[in-house]
Parts: structure tokens; sequence; C-alpha cells
């Protein structure tokens, strides 16, 4: 970790200086709070600017440190994102209610971002700072203690999974599940550590081999253990009726390797050591999550009739599955960080468009222009679905999504060229949704183009952008085409 530069030096003695003889619950004094979310915001790797806003994002609303001074002392950028940061905080505190602002209310939040989303690293402070807070939930009073653990799981988890940041989605859920269901915690907890004891000696050995495989083929790589987190089991059981002999990924191991060629030279090497499981093969580097994840996952039964599942993938894949949008500003810092100073949207990767329609609606707000909030379908908490192509092939979509969602899911040119849709075998049509495990054929055409009412017909922001680029491109060859004027009839 690079040392702190003389700004985010002055901004700790800024924050240190304004809250001086403030306490926290557990008795620490107040700076403890901000400096745990510098160093969050530091190991995930943000910009100088966002560092700041972190260390200072509590000063406006308790202290008497002002807006005006934070512009003057570290600049108008620093600024916007302490006063993004305090207005999210402020408007959160007026949703006393957890049980009615969760289940009924929860468009409210959305609506919310939408005001603030001109820049996603507002939510980003907003992440560590409920991280830290989790981190810390022993010292708040029972009932307070549940309510933010419960806010948790259902609306900040569910946000760091939309950002593809699988490691702080991990953490958070298993923080707040400790404290919305304690028992059913332990008790997961304690099957998790139970079932690694008796299984680590199998592990390794099954390491060992995949590892001399792999040197044998000459593919550098590194591997490793995954153990499934206590909430992410919780719900995969429910999903199985509480039947612990569906659940075929308590354990996994992580292959990661230079280059996509590797990727697939891996698999081959852990299916010529071991019995691939049918219809445990997912493609996610083909076919990415929704939010951008990429991997190979498959599932193995070995000589000694365990069953271990394979993740695979690159360094970047997977620093982008540990990190998600963070990762992406680490890698794009400048770029990025100059764009926001200049009021443009930054175009985000496609799995991250939902974040550029957000800031496109917040500007248009900005600008005084109506805004129809309804038909802005972000699906942020949406449940996921997994259906099927004729091959087999799962792909998850949100809950609620159309056929049209799914071909362009599979590819551009597919969505492009629909011209109807099999559903379980039987003709169906574009305005069906999609329900758990139905399997989807989409009937193309080379002569269909897209039409412009195929936009009330999709929900995903991935097929939204991939129909209007269509439906652009196809105007634009239309005004490139001569008027073809019909010659007059001879006269006889």
């Amino acid at each position: 970790m690079k040392p702190d530069s003389e700004r985010v030096k002055h901004a700790i003695e800024v924050a240190t200086k304004a809250h001086e003889g403030q306490f926290r619950k557990t008795g620490e004094p107040y700076i403890i709070h901000p400096l745990a979310v510098k160093k969050i915001l530091t190991e995930w790797g943000m910009d100088e600017d966002t560092i700041i806003a972190g260390i200072l994002h509590d000063t406006v609303e308790d202290t008497d440190l002002t807006l005006k001074d934070i512009k003057h002392e570290f600049g108008e950028s620093v600024a916007f994102l302490v006063d993004g940061t305090t207005k999210l905080s402020a408007a959160r505190n007026g949703m006393r209610d957890i049980d009615t602002y969760l289940p009924e209310t929860k468009d409210n939040f959305l609506r919310l971002m939408i005001a603030l989303g001109s820049d996603i690293r507002v939510l980003i402070i907003k992440l560590a700072d409920r991280l830290h807070n989790l981190r810390t939930l022993s010292a708040l009073p029972p009932d307070k203690q549940k309510k933010i653990a419960k806010e948790s799981l259902e609306v900040f988890a569910p946000l760091a999974d939309r950002l593809n940041m699988g490691l702080l989605r991990v953490e958070m859920a298993d923080l707040a599940f400790k404290y919305v269901d304690p028992r059913r915690y332990e008790e997961l907890k304690n099957l998790i550590e139970k079932y690694n004891k008796s299984a680590a000696g199998s592990l390794k050995k099954i390491e060992q081999e995949v590892g001399a495989a792999l040197r044998k083929e000459k593919i550098h790589f590194e591997i490793s253990g995954r153990v499934k987190s206590v909430y992410s089991l919780h719900k995969k059981l429910a999903k199985h009726n509480q039947n612990m002999g569906e659940i075929y990924d308590l354990t996994a191991l992580r292959v990661i390797v230079d280059d996509i060629t590797d990727c697939y030279l891996a698999l081959g090497v852990v299916h010529s050591l071991y019995t691939p499981m049918g219809g445990r093969i997912k493609d996610y580097i083909a076919v990415p999550k929704q939010n951008g994840y990429q991997s190979l996952h498959t599932t193995v039964i070995t000589k000694d009739k365990h069953i271990v599942e394979f993740q695979i993938r690159t360094k970047e894949m997977h620093e982008y599955a540990e990190r998600g949008l963070a990762a992406s500003f680490y890698y794009n810092e400048q770029k990025l960080t100059e764009n926001y100073k200049k009021g443009k949207i930054e175009h985000l990767p496609t799995n991250l468009l939902w974040i550029t329609e957000l800031q496109m609606t917040a500007a248009k707000l900005r600008e005084g222009k109506k805004v129809d909030l309804k038909k802005l379908r972000l699906n942020l908490f949406a449940d996921k679905i997994f259906v099927y192509t004729p091959k087999g092939d799962i792909i998850d979509l949100p809950k609620g999504s159309l056929p049209l969602d799914f071909a362009y899911s599979l590819h551009s040119e597919i969505g492009d060229h629909v011209v109807g849709v099999k559903i379980n075998g039987k003709m169906s049509n574009l305005n069906k949704k999609l329900e758990q495990g139905d399997v989807v054929e989409i009937l193309t055409s080379k002569n269909q183009t897209p039409k412009q009412n195929w936009l009330d017909k999709i929900i995903t922001p991935h097929a939204r952008q991939k129909l209007i680029r269509a439906l652009r491109l196809k105007s634009e060859k239309d005004k490139e085409k001569p008027d073809q004027h019909i010659p007059p009839a001879k006269k006889k």
C-alpha cells in the first residue's frame, strides 16, 4: 500500500480537529471511524478524492465544518462527494420503519441514488462506511443491531453484488446475518468448519494432483481453496429444501492463470483427471453474469468419489470478481477522476450500464427535465432466475426478464434478428415473462431488423443498450440510402 499523500494527511488533520471531543458507542474517539473508512477505500484502490471524501464524510453532518470549507481546502470534487454522502445519510435517516421500508419501498432508495447518481463514488463511500459500522455493530443496542443488519442484508449487500464487489458482499452479508439470525448463523458456521476439517486432506491431495498436471502442460497458475460463506450456504439450502446433498460447492478450488486460452486449457486438464458432472459446467467467460463476473466453473467427481467445484479465471477476472467497480477505478483512476471533474458521464463497461443509465437520468434531473422514474428499470434488488438454452447452457437473468433480454444476453446478433421464441418447446411471444428453469429457444431471420417497440419488451440495461445501438445504426443506414423515386409511366 502506497504511503499517504500530503492532501490525504491534511484531510486526516482536518477531520481529527473537527471531530475532537466526539466519541463512538464503542467508547473510542470518533476519528477512528473515518480513518477506518479511509483504510477500506484505500484497500479497494479508490482514487485520492474518494479517499479524502471518505475521511471527511461525516464532518458536514456532525461538526462545524462546512461544504464551503471543504471546497476551499480540497477542491470541488471532494466537496461534491462529501455533499452526496451527507444527503444520502440524511435521507436514509428518514426511513425509520425498516419493515415497511424494505419490502415495500425499496424503489425510494433507488430514486435517492438517482438523485445522487452523477458520481457513483458516493455509493462506494457509503458502502465503506456501512462495512465499518457492521464490523463494530456489537456496541449498539440489540434493536439497532437488528435494524442495521437487516438493511445491510437486503439493501447494501445486494448493491455490492450489483457492483460485483464480491469480497465486500460476502463479508457484509455474513456480518449482518450473524445479527439477523444468530442461532442459524452459528449452526451453519459450525457445519462449514466441520466439513472443511474432514475434507482438508482430500482437497490437499486434489490440489497437488491438479498442480502437477498443470505444470506438466507448462501452464503458469496459482491454486487456492475457496470456502462458501455462511449466508450463501443459508440461501442455497433454502433453494434445495435444506438438503445438504444438493450442495456441491461448499468448498472449491480456485485456479488463476495468465490468459483466457490458459483458462480453457486448465479446464481440459481438470477434466482429464476427474469426471465432470453433467450440467455443472458453466462458462461465464463466454457469457458473463449480469454484473460482469467472469470465470469457468466445473464440478467433478474424483477417483475417491469426492465432489469438488473448480473455478478457473485470469488474474484480471479474479481482481474484478473480488473488487468489482472499485477495481475499475483502480485500473482507470486518472481517466475516471478527470471525467468526473469535468462533469462528463463515464461510459462504463456493458455489465455496469445500469450505472450509466442512472448517471444520465441524474443529469436530466439537474437540468430540470422531466423524468419518468417508473420507466427506469435498474433491477438492483431483483431476484435472479436461471433459464436454459436448448443445449443446456445456463443463463442467469433478473426476475421478470423477457425473451429479448435472453436473446441479447446470448449475443447482439441474435437479439437484432429475433422473429419468435419457443419456451419449453412451445411457441410463445416476446411479452412472456421468463420463469425459473425455462428452456428458451430464440428463432431468428437474417431479414429481421430491430424494432422501436422492442424497447417496451426488455428490462435489462444490457439488452436496452444493445437495442438502442442497433436502432441508431439502422437509422443512420436508412439516411444514407439514396431516394428511390418511381419513374413516371411512359406515354403510349
